[in-house]
C-alpha cells in the first residue's frame, strides 16, 4: 500500500509540473484582430498582411499591367511590431523595390509572444501577378488559405518558415552576396605563371638577388612562389590605363571575366595568336596563324588552384618550319607535328590544323609541398634552353610534386609519353613510354646553388605498364634500373649550378651524363661511349645602368649519341621531339639574347649561331652519325674518333629582333612585330639537309601563354 501511495504522489507531481511547463505561442496581432479567437488568429493575420499589401501596392510604370509572374518574400516581425522583408525575388528590380516600399510601411502589431514574452516570427509570401480581388484571401472564407495550381483561382498563401527553410531560401543570394571585388587572388595561389621567356625575364632579376631563399631551375613557377620577391598587383597597377568604360577595363588592364569571394576565385579570357607575315624562301605569298582558345584559372580555398587552356589553331609557316615539321610526322594520315604545339592535320592545301588542350590541378596539403597533376610541360634550368628538361615538345600528362623546406626545393616528375613512328605502332596506336625525374635544388648559400638530376625512360612492353619502382620519390633510379634489368630502361644523370656575381650578375651551368667511359676519356681516343653534354651562361641585368635591360650569354654543346637508345623507343624524347635541347645531339651552339622593358613597351633581340652534325642518308652511307636521337647508337659508322659536327657538318645563324607592347598585363596580351633572318649552310646537300637562308617577318597579336622555338 506504501508503494502504491508513493507512486500516486510522483505521478500527481509529475502531471502538475508538465502543466506549468506548458508552452505557449501566439502569432502577432494586428490591431483589428485583437478580439480574434486565438485559433483564428493566423487567418486574421494572413488576411491583415495580404488586405495591407493589396491596399497600398502600385504597379510601376515599367511593369506592365497584365503581366503574369511571382513575387517570392520572406518577411519577418520584430520583437517590436515591426515589418522587415528579408529576402525578395522577383523579375523586375522595379517590382522588388514596390515590395519592399509597400512592407516598410506596414503598421506597427503586437508582435509574437512565446510564453508570454515578445519575439519574433519570420514567415514566406508568394504573391501572384496580376494582383485582383479573385486571389485576394481578404473574399475568401477558406481559413485553410489553399493554393490552387490553377492561375486565374490562385489563393496567396502566407507561410511560417522554420530556420532552416530561411536558410536555405537566402542561399542562392547568400553566395551572391560572397561576391566581393577581384583582387588578384591568383597572384598568391598555386597556379603556374605560364612560362614564356619574356614574362619570366620581367621578374628574373628580383628571384636572384644575393640573400634570397629562391629556388629558379624547376619551371614552371607557381605564383605563391614568385609572391615573396616580385608584386605582379602592384605592377599591374603601375601598368594601369585608365578607364570609364566596361570595354576599355576588359581590353587593357582586366580579365574578360572575374570572379571573387573569401572562398575562392576564377577567371575567363580568350587566347588569340593571330600572325600575317612573309618568308622571302618561301613558295606561297604570306605565312599566317590563326589561334583562338579559351583560357581558365581559379581556385578554391587556399590550398586548391586549377588552370586550363584549349586551343584551336590554323597556321602556314616559314618554309624551313614548314619542311621540319613535316619531318616530325607521325604514323597514319596525318602530314605534320607543329614543333611544341601537337599533331596536325591537312588544312587546305598546304597549311595545318593543330588543335592544342593544356591543363592540370594544383594542390598544396601542407605549406611545404605541392603536387599537381595535369597536361603540360616542364623546364629545367636557368638558361634560354635546358639539357636537362625542356619545353621544346609537345605536351604530355604529368604528375608532379614540389618539397620545399630549409634551403633544399626537391622536385618529382613523371610523365607519359609518346613514340608516334610507324614501327612502333600498336592497332594504330601510338606506344606509350614512360619518364620520371629527380630534381634536387640546393641554395649552398646566399650566392651559390647547386642542383642533381637523374631521370629513367621506360616504355610499355611486356605488360610493364608503369612501373610503381618509379613512383618512390627518394629512390635512385640508376640502382632501379639495374634491378629490373639494363636492357628495361634508359637512365640519365645530370647537375647544374648557379652564382649571383652581384645583385645585377650571374653565370649558371648544366651537365648532362647519358654514358661514360673514363678509361676512354683518360685514353684521348674520343669514344663514342662519352655520351655527355655541357652549358655555360651568364645573365646580366640593368645592363650597363640601363634600367630593365639584360643581356644573355650561353654556350651549349652536346656530343653525339647523347639522348639516343638501342631500343629507340628509350631515346629521351617525345612525339618526335626532344625532350632536352631542340637540336638533339652533335652540336656547339652559341645564344646572346638582350632584352629590354619599359612600361608595357619591351623589345628582345636574338643571335643564335651553330655547328651542328647530320645524318648522310644517301643510299650508299646509312650511318647515324649521333644527331638524330632518334637512330639506334649501334648504327654508327666507328667506335673512337667520334666529335661534334660529324656527319654532315652544317654552320646554322638564327638572327631575330622582336618589339612588343603589352595590351593587357592581366590576360598577358600582347602585340608584336618581328624581324628573324635564318641561315642554314651545310658543307653538302642531300634531300633532307638543303641549303637555305631566308628572312623572315611577321607580326600579330598573342595571349603570350607558352615559348615558340623557330630557331632550329
Amino acid at each position: 500500500m506504501k508503494t502504491f501511495i508513493l507512486g500516486l504522489i510522483l505521478i500527481c507531481n509529475t502531471i502538475a509540473f508538465s502543466q506549468d511547463t506548458t508552452v505557449y505561442q501566439v502569432s502577432p496581432r494586428f490591431e483589428v484582430c485583437d478580439t480574434t479567437d486565438l485559433k483564428q488568429l493566423d487567418v486574421c493575420f494572413n488576411q491583415e498582411v495580404y488586405k495591407n499589401f493589396y491596399t497600398n501596392f502600385q504597379q510601376p510604370e515599367t511593369v506592365k499591367p497584365d503581366y503574369e509572374g511571382e513575387v517570392a518574400v520572406v518577411f519577418e516581425v520584430s520583437k517590436s511590431g515591426e515589418f522587415k522583408t528579408i529576402y525578395i525575388d522577383a523579375q523586375f528590380n522595379q517590382l522588388k523595390e514596390e515590395v519592399k516600399r509597400v512592407f516598410a510601411e506596414f503598421p506597427v502589431v503586437k508582435p509574437a509572444t512565446y510564453n508570454g514574452n515578445p519575439t519574433f516570427k519570420q514567415y514566406s509570401i508568394t504573391l501572384y501577378f496580376p494582383l485582383n480581388e479573385n486571389n485576394s484571401p481578404v473574399n475568401s472564407s477558406n481559413t485553410a488559405l489553399v493554393y490552387d495550381d490553377n492561375k486565374n483561382s490562385t489563393v496567396n498563401k502566407i507561410e511560417q518558415l522554420t530556420a532552416l527553410q530561411l536558410k536555405a531560401k537566402q542561399e542562392f543570394d547568400s553566395v551572391q552576396k560572397s561576391v566581393t571585388d577581384y583582387t588578384d587572388k591568383a597572384y598568391s595561389s598555386q597556379v603556374n605563371i605560364p612560362f614564356s621567356h619574356e614574362n619570366y625575364f620581367r621578374f628574373d632579376q628580383d628571384i636572384n638577388r644575393i640573400g634570397t631563399n629562391s629556388h629558379t631551375a624547376s619551371k614552371p613557377f607557381m605564383y605563391e612562389d614568385v609572391d615573396d620577391y616580385y608584386s605582379f598587383s602592384d605592377e599591374n597597377k603601375a601598368l594601369k590605363k585608365e578607364s570609364s568604360t566596361w570595354s576599355g577595363r576588359k581590353l587593357w588592364n582586366e580579365h574578360l571575366v572575374q570572379l571573387q569571394s573569401k572562398d575562392y576565385w576564377f577567371t575567363l579570357d580568350p587566347i588569340f595568336d593571330l600572325q600575317l607575315g612573309k618568308d622571302t624562301d618561301a613558295d606561297f605569298n604570306y605565312t599566317y596563324n590563326n589561334t583562338r582558345g579559351v583560357y581558365i584559372q581559379g581556385g578554391l580555398g587556399g590550398k586548391f588552384s586549377f588552370s586550363a587552356s584549349v586551343y584551336e589553331s590554323q597556321g602556314r609557316f616559314a618554309q624551313y618550319f614548314n619542311q621540319y615539321a613535316e619531318t616530325l610526322k607521325a604514323f597514319g594520315p596525318d602530314p605534320a607535328i607543329i614543333p611544341g604545339r601537337g599533331i596536325a592535320k591537312r588544312f587546305k592545301d598546304d597549311a595545318y590544323d593543330y588543335p592544342v588542350a593544356e591543363a592540370y590541378m594544383s594542390y598544396s596539403p601542407a605549406k611545404f609541398m605541392n603536387i599537381q597533376f595535369g597536361h603540360g610541360k616542364q623546364f629545367i634550368g636557368d638558361g634560354y634552353r635546358s639539357l636537362l628538361q625542356s619545353d621544346v615538345a609537345s605536351s604530355y600528362p604529368f604528375l608532379k610534386l614540389n618539397t620545399k623546406f630549409w634551403k633544399i626545393k626537391y622536385t618529382n616528375t613523371w610523365t607519359w609519353l609518346k613514340d608516334v613512328r610507324d614501327e612502333v605502332e600498336e592497332d594504330k596506336a601510338f606506344k606509350t613510354k614512360y619518364i620520371a625525374n629527380h630534381y634536387l635544388s640546393w641554395n649552398v648559400n646566399k650566392r651559390l646553388n647547386l642542383g642533381f638530376f637523374e631521370s629513367v625512360i621506360w616504355e610499355n612492353s611486356n605488360d610493364r605498364g608503369f612501373d610503381i619502382n618509379y613512383l618512390n620519390p627518394l629512390i635512385f633510379f640508376r640502382a632501379i634500373e639495374f634491378e629490373t634489368g639494363q636492357g628495361a630502361g634508359n637512365a640519365i644523370l645530370g647537375a647544374s649550378g648557379k652564382y649571383k656575381l652581384s645583385d645585377n650578375a650571374n653565370v649558371y651551368g648544366q651537365f648532362i651524363l647519358d654514358e661514360f667511359s673514363l678509361s676512354d676519356v683518360t685514353g684521348g681516343n674520343k669514344s663514342w661511349k662519352n655520351k655527355y653534354g655541357f652549358q655555360l651562361g651568364a645573365k646580366y641585368y640593368n645592363a650597363f645602368k640601363v634600367k630593365n635591360l639584360m643581356l644573355q650569354a650561353e654556350y651549349n654543346q652536346v656530343r653525339p649519341y647523347t639522348y639516343s637508345h638501342n631500343t629507340i623507343v628509350l631515346n629521351y624524347a617525345h612525339n618526335n621531339q626532344p625532350m632536352a635541347h631542340l637540336w638533339g645531339a652533335n652540336f656547339k651552339e652559341l645564344v646572346l639574347i638582350g632584352r629590354y622593358q619599359k612600361d608595357r613597351w619591351f623589345a628582345e633581340a636574338k643571335l643564335i649561331a651553330g655547328i651542328r652534325g647530320f645524318d648522310i642518308n644517301d643510299g650508299t652511307d646509312n650511318f647515324s652519325y649521333g644527331g638524330d636521337i632518334y637512330r639506334n647508337y649501334n648504327d654508327r659508322p666507328f667506335d673512337t674518333g667520334v666529335t661534334i659536327g660529324q656527319g654532315i657538318k652544317t654552320t646554322t645563324v638564327n638572327a631575330s629582333t622582336q618589339f612588343g607592347y603589352l595590351v593587357n598585363p592581366a590576360s598577358n596580351l600582347k602585340a608584336f612585330v618581328n624581324l628573324s633572318y635564318r641561315n642554314f649552310d651545310p658543307e653538302a646537300e642531300t634531300i633532307s639537309v638543303l641549303n637555305n637562308s631566308t628572312v623572315w617577318i611577321n607580326f600579330g597579336v598573342r595571349t603570350d601563354l607558352f615559348n615558340w622555338y623557330f630557331d632550329m
